[in-house]
């Protein structure tokens, strides 16, 4: 054997160095992808716990501010007028939905006046208010001790349907120089504190609530279910009440392999970055230009979007060129039916077939003025058509488009749809319809018992003829006599259902629902359609009735059925008022009517009662406000406004004096016929109204 094959081969210096190499290279990438990947999971994870910490900071501050805002409107309900204290609290109840209820008590703290939210049942329904309000006593005690508002501890409210809801009561004491204490409690929702002060993002991520010392929630708001890996809590600091707030992410724990693919991708980008280094920054240069540029698009493209309003681009021959989706769902077409349409001669789809020619006209006439140094028409209403044909109105505002170089390239139009405002004016005006329908009606159901006294004697009366007729007709034939005895008891059978009928009918006439139309009418018409209604229950309380109505008068122009219910409302009224406290030989009601002006009538409705209190005449107008138990307190509203409507006005004169003779008089002006012309003012009293 040679010398040759005993000696060893000798290691190679290059594949040992290259191997140290690469597996030193291979530790660093492997090293660098592991703190990598450590710290990614660490941002994130330090990330989503900020982002629980700032949702919890912001909704403390939220809830802090509507907090406060509710407090400064209580505030101001403390020291509102004892009439005007209910209005002013259903006012604030309809500004926020965090107040549930709002209590007036008196120094013993009983409560005095109740007024609950529009937005919610009555909260004590089930379970009394005097079964619950030991937190609210503790807390009014210690609010009137210190001199300031104090919260009460929050309790459980069952509701009906087996559920329930977590309250505190509000306490503000109310202390005036010379009277007894009283307070203002409002109670508050600890559901609806969160609700109002969570947003719609906030709402997605997290799991909110209002949590005891000892875990216990008191209430939860959130869509999804928290995680309980990323928690933060923050103390809702109120006077007299602190709340734990515990905001829960629903992001879970961060996993491992997606972010871990990230990592790898960033490994390999590094280890290729000087390889193109080059091409990265020159396509990192074009990026940035298209990210900027899709930005723009996108937040262009969002805000129109977002848009109720419709938005229409021409170019200067009328070929529509864009349209955002709101005017696409206005015309109920879609953009690639419309974009490219509406060059001359063909009509955009949206235009009805009969309005076409006089749209071209307004398109060119657009232009013309435009050459012309002109501004364009803006604002004009007009009439587009739906796919389906149906015709609505809109409202179009435009303005030239320009290019980058000033040069005018179209039009731009803003298009508002106006049909759902036609649609609320008509609403109103029906609903407004319906309450004048309403209070006739309310009006002759007071007048049912004096309908049945009037139609019992007619009734009577054709009773008695027909069984006389029967016995009449039961006689011996031989009596000459018998058939003029029954004509007669026939005739007067008729006569009595005629008098019926004319009773009924006087009240079908008052109720039938009929359009508003203004007519020229007599007064005397006027007052010979009410007097068989107010002789009704003159008859019934013992009260004449005396007509001042000189002979010639003028006609007025006016809606019959809205003056005749006026009329009707203002002798009711003076009858009820002197019946009882006026003696039967001075109950006398007295209609009277006096030209003011040659353009004016004066109506007038004068009674003896004991006239008007002067408390009770500052609001004989409110509407709502009665003296009677049965009243609604509309009566007298609704007759100012039927007047003031017509373009008159109402006032009244009381006479309470003991050495004076007592009474009202109201008195209201119409618009009547005069030769002179001008337009006619509203008077009373003979003056010219400024």
């Amino acid at each position: 054997m040679s010398s040759h094959s005993l000696t060893p081969p000798l290691p190679r210096p290059r594949r040992w160095r290259r191997a140290l190499l690469w597996g030193t290279l291979v530790a660093l990438l492997l090293i660098a992808q592991s703190l990598l990947v450590a710290l990614t999971l660490s941002y994130e994870a330090s990330r989503a716990q900020e982002e629980s910490e700032q949702a919890a900071a912001e909704v403390v501050a939220r809830a802090k501010q509507l907090v406060g805002r509710d407090l400064q409107g209580l505030q101001g309900l403390m020291w509102a007028q004892d009439e005007d204290w209910r209005d002013n609290a259903t006012s604030l109840l309809r500004q926020t939905r965090l107040l549930l209820r709002i209590e007036l008590r008196d120094e013993h703290r009983r409560v005095q006046r109740i007024v609950n939210t529009p937005y919610a049942p009555p909260l004590f329904a089930r379970l009394g208010r005097d079964q619950l309000q030991l937190e609210t006593e503790l807390a009014c005690a210690t609010a009137l001790r210190q001199g300031t508002p104090l919260f009460s501890r929050s309790y459980f409210v069952p509701l009906p349907g087996g559920d329930g809801l977590e309250v505190t009561d509000l306490c503000l004491p109310r202390v005036r120089a010379g009277e007894p204490p009283s307070y203002v409690v409002a109670t508050l929702g600890l559901r609806p504190l969160l609700e109002e002060s969570v947003g719609q993002e906030q709402a997605r991520a997290f799991e909110m609530s209002f949590v005891e010392g000892d875990g216990t929630r008191l209430a939860r708001i959130g869509l999804t279910r928290g995680s309980g890996y990323y928690l933060a809590e923050r103390l809702l600091d109120l006077p007299g009440l602190s709340l734990q707030l515990r905001v829960d992410s629903a992001t879970g724990k961060p996993k491992l392999i997606p972010n871990l693919a990230t990592a790898l991708v960033m490994g390999l980008s590094l280890v290729l970055f000087a390889l193109v280094l080059v091409l990265a920054r020159d396509g990192r240069r074009r990026a940035q230009a298209e990210h900027a540029l899709a930005e723009a698009l996108a937040f262009r493209q969002a805000m129109e979007n977002s848009l109720i309003t419709g938005l229409r681009a021409r170019d200067l021959d009328g070929n529509i060129s864009y349209v955002n989706p709101a005017f696409c769902a206005m015309v109920g077409y879609g953009a690639e039916e419309l974009v490219g349409t509406g060059r001359p001669p063909q009509a955009p789809p949206y235009w009805p077939p009969e309005f076409t020619e006089e749209y071209w006209r307004r398109h060119h006439d657009r232009e013309a003025r435009w050459e012309a140094g002109l501004p364009p028409r803006e604002g004009f209403e007009t009439v587009f058509a739906r796919s389906s044909g149906e015709r609505f109105p809109v409202m179009i505002y435009e303005a030239p488009l320009l290019n980058a170089e000033g040069q005018q390239t179209g039009w731009m139009s803003a298009v508002l749809d106006l049909s759902a405002q036609r649609k609320v004016e008509e609403l109103s005006r029906q609903q407004q319809e319906r309450l004048q329908a309403t209070a006739r009606l309310a009006t002759v159901g007071e007048m049912a018992s004096l309908l049945s006294h009037e139609l019992n004697q007619p009734l009577a009366a054709i009773a008695s003829y027909a069984t006389a007729s029967i016995n009449l007709m039961v006689r011996e034939g031989d009596d000459p006599q018998t058939p003029a005895m029954v004509r007669q008891a026939v005739t007067r059978i008729a006569e009595q259902a005629e008098r019926a009928g004319r009773v009924i009918k006087s009240v079908h006439d008052f109720v039938r629902r009929r359009e508003q139309s203004r007519e020229w009418v007599n007064a005397e018409q006027l007052l010979d359609a009410v007097l068989p209604l107010v002789r009704l229950q003159a008859r019934k309380s013992g009260t004449r009735i005396e007509l001042d109505v000189p002979r010639g008068l003028p006609r007025v122009r006016c809606d019959r059925t809205m003056v005749e219910q006026v009329l009707l409302n203002l002798t009711r009224n003076a009858i009820q008022a002197m019946d009882g406290p006026t003696p039967l030989a001075d109950r006398v009601l007295i209609l009277r009517v006096r030209p003011l002006q040659p353009r004016w009538l004066s109506f007038a409705v004068l009674d003896h009662g004991p006239g008007i209190p002067a408390e009770v005449a500052r609001q004989l107008f409110t509407p709502f406000f009665t003296t009677r138990s049965e009243g609604m307190g509309l009566g007298l509203s609704l007759c100012r406004t039927v007047v003031e409507q017509h373009g008159g006005a109402m006032d009244f004169e009381s006479r309470s004096a003991p050495e004076a003779p007592t009474g009202t008089e109201f008195r209201f002006s119409l618009p009547c016929e005069d030769v002179t012309g001008g337009p006619p003012r509203p008077t009373l009293n003979g003056e010219t109204s400024a």
